[in-house]
């Protein structure tokens, strides 16, 4: 068996880091160029556990967001420009649908513009995959927060159905050919695979809630009602103020000092949050795991990578954001990409090793 020696968090914070780099721009050669690199580390850095095929599923996911784009582009129209590739049969909407058609031209730009939105999207997805193939959901939850641990229970189903579901699509797929079921029709497909592998996925998670809850995980005494109100809330704001950062963050409408100030106030108020509460919490860690120096290089890559992108946005915002009219081949922006590529970084400094070498 193969183990990484990277903290879960390093990996979920160097893959949303990423993924926020990947928001910030609609160029096709750096979305691209974001997915190779996600694609690198996981296949450099990730083991052979049951979720280590996760990102191959999201690759999956991601394309079908673009295809699901592109004929959402077709079918209810979009942006317009004067190179029509074909027309189809249009129909009149009322005055409340302005803005959207069915049928009607379908042009060169807006196919384009369709498409740049679609592999944004499936960049973010494919960063996502990559969090998924690199953490281990185990890990993950024995690094909670000892304030967190009341929600862990909820926290592990959710974490847990992902990479279930990969491990459930490979042992059913044996068993439908240790028993020479090899039709591919959806009916069949439907009856045979789909479903056993959502209830399995969704069983085996549940049964290990349920074996966490019978075992007191998650339970806290003594602590005062005053208390736990007062953390609860300050839990709850920073957590709140998180969220409306990396909102704002990801968007374009709000401006980045702001969008910046809102994340790094959310994140104080929770850390204050966590922290506080956590010394209410009486709880014991059989081997801590520690956040390494290591761990903060993974972490800091991706950080490179969202600094390119800031670095893009002020010396290059056309090639970040290209225009698809004129047709035109996007420029690659220099800066953008060369944090990207030392987002790689941790091809290096965190490769698989043997878990007996650890």
């Amino acid at each position: 068996m193969r183990r990484r020696t990277a903290h879960p968090v390093a990996w979920w914070g160097w893959a949303l880091l990423l993924a926020t780099a990947a928001g910030r721009t609609a160029n096709p050669w750096l979305l691209l160029l974001i997915a190779a690199v996600a694609g690198l580390v996981v296949a450099f850095c990730r083991g052979d556990e049951p979720w280590s095929g996760a990102y191959r599923v999201f690759l999956y996911i991601g394309l079908s967001a673009v295809a699901v784009r592109m004929a959402f582009y077709v079918v209810f129209g979009g942006s317009d420009g004067p190179t029509v590739l074909f027309t189809l049969p249009s129909v009149t909407l009322p005055d409340w649908a302005a803005g959207f058609r069915l049928g009607g031209d379908v042009t060169a730009e807006g196919a384009l513009a369709a498409l740049y939105d679609g592999l944004r999207l499936a960049t973010l997805l494919v960063c996502v995959g990559a969090a998924n193939a690199l953490a281990s959901p185990r890990r993950l939850l024995r690094s909670v927060p000892a304030v967190l641990y009341e929600v862990s229970v909820a926290v592990v189903v959710a974490l847990s159905v992902a990479p279930q579901l990969v491990a459930g699509v490979g042992r059913v797929r044996r068993a439908r050919a240790l028993r020479g079921n090899t039709s591919r029709s959806p009916a069949n497909l439907m009856r045979t695979v789909v479903a056993p592998v959502l209830h399995d996925a969704l069983d085996r998670s549940l049964h290990l809630a349920a074996a966490m809850a019978s075992r007191g995980y998650g339970r806290a005494a003594g602590v005062p009602a005053p208390a736990r109100r007062a953390t609860g809330a300050a839990l709850l704001i920073g957590l709140l103020g998180l969220c409306a950062g990396a909102y704002a963050i990801l968007g374009t409408a709000t401006p980045a000092p702001l969008a910046w100030s809102v994340l790094a106030a959310g994140a104080a108020a929770a850390v204050f949050g966590i922290a506080f509460a956590s010394k209410r919490v009486p709880h014991t860690r059989y081997r801590p795991d520690r956040f390494g120096p290591k761990d903060w290089a993974v972490v800091a890559s991706g950080a490179a990578a969202v600094a390119g992108a800031v670095a893009g946005l002020a010396l290059e915002p056309a090639a970040m954001w290209p225009a698809t009219a004129p047709l035109h081949a996007p420029a690659l922006p220099f800066a953008a990409a060369a944090g990207v590529l030392l987002a790689a970084a941790p091809a290096l400094l965190v490769p698989s090793t043997p878990e007996g070498t650890r």
